[in-house]
């Protein structure tokens, strides 16, 4: 099995297209219609196999929660969407006591985070990965 497609719920999908491909830098792989009720816009984040659907829904938009985009540098991801007007947090970890600023002191794979929200307030996680073991 293999995931290709996540459903966002959002309220507006003119604003949400807009978002996540001019902000978020995601491609827009599909925008069909199918008369004035129906209409599905896919977007692809760089590099993933996996798109996400954006589906008008104004009773459940912002309610998508913890999707994880993972990237091999945190700063320069963060660099890059601030870059093209996104607002995202700065970079936390997990530690004892919680959540945490700044990168996880080791700089360990899926030990860094950033976060940020869709205009609708679905919201995204970055996650460090580097799978090679280099430090920063």
């Amino acid at each position: 099995m293999k995931l290709e497609l996540i459903v966002v719920p959002v309220a507006d999908v003119d604003r949400a297209k807009a978002f996540y491909a001019e902000k978020a830098g995601f491609t827009v792989d599909v925008d069909f219609s199918a008369g004035e009720d129906f209409r599905v816009v896919q977007l692809t984040p760089p590099g993933s196999a996996c798109s996400v659907a954006l589906m008008k829904n104004k009773e459940t938009a912002g309610s998508l929660q913890g999707l994880h985009l993972v990237v091999t540098d945190i700063d320069a991801a963060r660099a890059e969407l601030a870059g093209r007007g996104l607002e995202v947090g700065d970079v936390f970890h997990f530690g004892a006591g919680g959540q945490a600023p700044g990168h996880d002191p080791e700089r360990r794979d899926y030990g860094s985070f950033a976060s940020f929200s869709d205009p609708d307030g679905n919201g995204w996680l970055l996650q460090e990965v580097r799978r090679d073991g280099s430090a920063a």
